[in-house]
């Protein structure tokens, strides 16, 4: 068997922990492997490792995508004014994005935007739990004023970021997946791998159509619109150049501009993926990625702040979230820092900075 490229795109500024190299030198060893990449926000995952890209060929291994099909970034710019921009105010009307909408509210949302009633589960329209949000911003500083322009961004409106999957209905196709194979790969061209890879499919436009309805149940209750910048996936798989590139936390950077969240208490950034694309696998970092596991993270914060204290940010933002678990598990300090992860994407050649965003609110989750 031919030797697996291993290629770590990171610093050695950046921490990356030891158990997460294990986990992507293991999956190296997967029969069909050709290369496997970790990004800078790599981290261990669940047996895999997130901040990653596994390209293969013949195979496909759905549990390198994971549960979560299709979760992926919507980066819009709303017709908000910064300048009316009540915190107050807004909070009072952002609606309960963890809460079903009603069939009728959904049906006709789905009719807004043209989504057939396949898109139509009770979860349509919902944020999940985890580090999914919904954040609105503003623009902090603007790095390349020509790609900012031409991508009709206006750094006098507010932007929504929407951080969000396909809910139940990726953990169903992974569980059937396993119930027949456990954590093996399925040739590709089989049965069992078309019939996956449909499902898979169809994992991933429910999750940008789920995306798409957040945003109008968000805007619609603000009585505003918004124009979408991007829309990336950064948990699938896709047949490229003969291989196939399984993404687990890793944004694609041969589909244009990406968006790169750090916690909810630092900047985003907005780049433009340059230089040669395949040296990463097609893909960049998806965001800071975890520093502490969930696990740990209450634990080195409690003696330092209350669960009320986390609703603020430094940066001046609110926080949303009821659920003082999870306040502690998506804490800023439980991230690594998104400026040494974009620090080395650029280094490595892999992005242009175009700007950078400021949060404003961010919601998380309304009930415990």
């Amino acid at each position: 068997m031919d030797k697996v490229k291993i290629n770590i795109i990171a610093s050695p500024e950046s921490w990356i922990e030891g158990e997460a190299i294990k986990q992507l030198e293991n999956t190296a060893r997967l029969p069909g492997m050709v290369k496997v990449t970790g990004l800078p926000d790599l981290h261990p995952g669940r047996g895999t490792p997130i901040g990653a890209v596994f390209e293969s060929k013949d195979m496909i291994y759905p549990h390198l995508v994971g549960n979560d099909i299709g979760c992926g970034m919507m980066f819009m710019q709303t017709d908000i004014k910064l300048q009316k921009f009540k915190f107050d105010k807004v909070i009072r009307k952002i609606p309960d994005l963890q809460a079903p909408m009603g069939d009728e509210a959904a049906a006709i949302l789905c009719d807004r935007l043209s989504l057939s009633e396949a898109f139509l589960p009770t979860s349509l329209g919902t944020v999940g739990g985890g580090n999914h949000f919904a954040e609105f911003l503003k623009v902090e500083q603007i790095l390349d004023v020509e790609i900012f322009e031409a991508n009709s961004l206006n750094k006098k409106k507010v932007s929504l970021l929407v951080h969000s999957g396909s809910r139940g209905l990726g953990e169903a196709i992974l569980r059937a997946h396993i119930a027949h194979f456990r954590a093996g790969g399925i040739l590709a061209d089989s049965e069992e791998g078309r019939d996956y890879i449909i499902r898979h499919d169809h994992a991933v436009a429910w999750a940008v159509a789920n995306r798409k309805v957040i945003a109008e149940r968000l805007l619609g209750a603000l009585r505003t619109t918004g124009q979408t910048i991007l829309d990336i996936c950064h948990n699938s798989v896709l047949a490229k150049e003969g291989r196939y590139l399984h993404r687990k936390g890793a944004a694609p950077s041969d589909q244009g501009l990406v968006i790169i969240p750090g916690s909810r208490g630092s900047l985003s950034y907005l780049v433009k993926p340059v230089g040669k694309l395949a040296k990463s696998g097609y893909s960049l970092a998806h965001g800071a990625g975890r520093k502490w596991k969930r696990s740990e993270a209450k634990g080195k914060l409690s003696n330092r702040y209350k669960a009320q204290n986390l609703k603020t940010t430094t940066l001046g933002s609110r926080v949303i979230c009821e659920d003082k678990a999870l306040l502690f598990e998506e804490a800023p300090e439980a991230y690594k820092d998104i400026h040494q992860v974009i620090a080395d994407l650029e280094d490595f050649g892999l992005i242009k900075q175009v700007a950078t965003f400021r949060p404003l609110i961010t919601f998380k989750k309304v009930t415990s």
